[in-house]
């Protein structure tokens, strides 16, 4: 039986919304207009005609496809991020509008500075590098990854997006100390991956069956990446550079507020008296510090951890608050770890 391209689309959000779909609205539009070859403005306009069969087939097919798992990024090979439509493949994590919130707060600093180098440590597909340099003309980027299949979306996102005078591609591990003949950086960002090895099998289907392992794991306790991070690449900021990665802990408190989010200063882990297994852990009995907590509902305030204290879950998120922000700014005189935002201290 002939169908429109409007009623097409009703019934795809319809079928997505009772296999538990929460955006339906807006991953049945991708799916169509993939699907029959039409942008969304062609979408709109052809509403009322009849779709030809063989591409309603291909429609339901690519439905079928997603309600199984298989994440829409991957199946129409493309994602928006920062307004910037970018080339997605499984080689590369789909961008997620939660790593949005780490441009914001990089991008007051980077547009402060006009002329400047960024480095997109573990790039990716390279959105987070991409969205700094669309928004900061005078902002050279390189983006730095490992992957030769994500390097190569790398490159084809900086083409798609026209910038290409500005922003280069490169092979970079970020888990090695960095070439001296890379130069010196402005700011330094990186979203890198952060699953502790051992929780990756219980991951959702849609991720851990198709979302590159080698972008997620980020070894026993998840931290791998973010030691390598603070204690190698602070050689690469410039004097009053900045360096923002998106961490936190979540962590058992005493009184009525249990559980708030812990940002810990430049590295993590054992290096601030938290013994990590499988996400859980206890602050070690020979630790006395002081780090900023951001309570719900209660705004920051310094909470001084006790041996004891319990770590409820591993918390390295992509979206922040502002202030549960990694900052350290560093002054001219040494080098350091930093982010964006109000520091909370």
């Amino acid at each position: 039986m002939a169908i429109t391209y409007n009623d097409l689309f009703l019934d795809i959000r319809r079928e997505l919304k009772k296999g538990g779909i929460i955006d339906t609205t807006l991953e049945a539009r991708e799916l169509v207009c993939f699907g029959v070859n039409k942008t969304k403005e062609e979408l709109t306009r052809d509403g009322r005609l009849y779709a030809p069969p063989e591409l309603e087939r291909r429609v339901r097919e690519l439905t079928a496809r997603h309600l199984a798992g298989e994440p829409v990024a991957y199946l129409i090979g493309e994602w928006e991020f920062y307004g910037l439509p970018l080339d997605i493949s499984k080689e590369v994590l789909i961008p997620r509008p939660d790593t949005e919130v780490l441009v914001d707060q990089a991008l007051p600093y980077v547009q402060s500075l006009g002329n400047c180098r960024v480095l997109d440590l573990c790039a990716g597909s390279g959105c987070i590098g991409l969205a700094l340099a669309s928004q900061a003309p005078q902002a050279h980027v390189v983006l730095g990854e490992f992957s030769d299949g994500a390097l190569r979306i790398c490159r084809q996102n900086t083409r798609r997006n026209a910038l290409t005078g500005r922003v280069i591609p490169m092979t970079v591990n970020a888990l090695e100390r960095p070439d001296r003949a890379l130069g010196e950086f402005h700011c330094i960002v990186s979203n890198p991956p952060y699953i502790p090895h051992g929780d990756i099998p219980g991951l959702d289907h849609s991720v851990k069956d198709y979302e590159p392992h080698l972008a997620l794991d980020g070894g026993e306790d998840g931290l791998d990446f973010y030691r390598a991070i603070s204690e190698k690449w602070k050689a690469a900021l410039a004097p009053g550079g900045r360096q923002g990665i998106p961490t936190g802990i979540a962590i058992a408190l005493p009184g009525p507020e249990y559980v708030a989010l812990v940002c810990s200063r430049s590295g993590m882990g054992t290096r601030h008296g938290i013994t990590l297994s499988n996400s859980v852990g206890v602050i070690d009995s020979d630790y006395r510090g002081e780090l900023t907590v951001g309570l719900v509902n209660h705004g920051d305030v310094p909470y001084t951890i006790q041996p004891g204290d319990r770590i409820a879950q591993l918390m390295v998120l992509p979206i922040l608050r502002p202030t549960l922000t990694v900052v350290e700014e560093l002054d001219e005189t040494e080098r350091g770890s930093g982010g964006f935002g109000s520091t909370g201290r």
